[in-house]
């Protein structure tokens, strides 16, 4: 591969744009990796996100660190496509380990942004250009800028949209999708995901917020009639008790508090959705729950004791919904300083139940925890 060692030499600099590694070769390694580049303290580095089952890895390497990782990977992967600011480019990897290269010059130079600073990223609803929506909830002024102290919301708004841009192909585009938003609140997400879906990228869905405040739901229910969003509706209920829909593509729960998370989610199992998308928040219960003889020194301290108990109840989380056969992964949905409610629990239908039954008891057993998930799920099968 001496000639792909070439063209990353060449091509990782300042004019780098984005690179995939994809096709794996094992079932059970490394299936997808996405190239980026980083500056920091006015260093150029390139990020590697790697993707392994459940988890995601990350490496920030120097030009030549990058271009030894990547054609490490590339003896386990298949294809390697990379962009930057003048050429496209793909790379085929055969067996034997021989790439076949091909390069395409663009018409139109890919406009280069700064890496200096998060604001200069480029995001999908893009800055500079008003959004109806995020106009209206106070994001951006109206020429499209963004309102400095609203950025961290602009910014974790663009962070959910590449989630759900990434399961799109989940999705079937031949009929009406129904999505679902338990616990809406003021829908900066819901406008998101109608907007990218409908407006940019033409799926035909319908979109239900469902929130307990009334005051909130008529807010929005103006909003989305303003906008002529039709099939954008807000509903006020209570997520345990909502009965409005037989069938559901999609389900988002973006911190609904404490156990009204766990109905969300046996809700979306119980309708087969196709997708679910879930920021937990508030995870009590099994903090009143957990006890353990070895664990018990640790569990003294009442901050520990807490962040364990929050971790604990998403992961079992994450594995009653392997069962219940989805292919479940937990993410990180934005930076610390920006929000501790950082985790995002994405789960896809695959069909076939993980075979952990007896695990999952024995967990429970050990930590002396019966979470609310479990408890629904288990009553659903009988």
């Amino acid at each position: 591969m001496e000639n792909l060692r070439t063209l990353l030499q060449e091509n990782l600099n300042i004019d780098f744009v984005s690179a995939i590694l994809s096709g794996p070769r094992e079932k059970d390694g490394i299936v997808k990796v996405k190239v980026r580049p980083l500056l920091k303290k006015d260093t150029l580095f390139f990020q590697l996100e790697s993707f392994k089952g459940n988890q995601v890895f990350h490496k920030n390497l120097n030009a030549d660190d990058a271009v030894e990782e990547i054609l490490s990977l590339m003896k386990r992967m298949k294809q390697f496509q990379m962009e930057t600011k003048q050429y496209s480019c793909t790379a085929l990897i055969s067996k034997k380990g021989r790439a076949a290269i091909k390069m395409k010059r663009r018409q139109n130079p890919v406009k280069m942004i700064s890496l200096q600073h998060n604001r200069q990223k480029q995001y999908i609803l893009e800055e500079g250009k008003a959004v109806p929506f995020l106009v209206d909830l106070g994001v951006m002024t109206e020429n499209g800028k963004i309102v400095n102290r609203r950025f961290d919301k602009f910014r974790q708004i663009n962070r959910f949209l590449e989630f759900v841009e990434d399961i799109l192909p989940e999705l079937p585009k031949d009929r009406e999708l129904t999505i679902l938003d338990f616990g809406c609140g003021k829908s900066y997400l819901t406008f998101a995901m109608y907007y990218y879906l409908h407006e940019l990228k033409k799926y035909d869905i319908r979109i239900i917020g469902l929130d307990l405040k009334a005051e909130v739901i008529h807010r929005c229910n103006e909003l989305a009639g303003r906008y002529g969003y039709g099939k954008l509706t807000f509903l006020e209920g209570n997520i345990a008790e909502f009965t409005g829909v037989d069938a559901v593509d999609m389900v988002v729960t973006l911190h609904a508090c404490d156990t009204a998370t766990d109905y969300a989610l046996a809700k979306a199992v119980g309708w087969n959705a196709r997708v679910i998308l879930s920021v937990p928040c508030c995870q009590h219960e099994v903090n009143g729950q957990i006890a353990n003889d070895v664990l018990a020194p640790v569990l003294e301290y009442g901050l520990i004791k807490e962040r364990m108990s929050a971790l604990i109840t998403d992961a079992m989380r994450a594995q009653y919904l392997e069962r219940e056969g989805y292919r479940t992964q937990i993410l990180e949905f934005i930076d610390m300083e920006h929000t501790p409610k950082n985790i995002l629990i994405r789960a896809v239908k695959r069909g076939k139940p993980k075979e952990n039954r007896e695990a999952i008891r024995a967990c429970e057993e050990a930590l002396h925890i019966a979470p609310t998930l479990g408890r629904l799920l288990n009553d659903k099968n009988r």
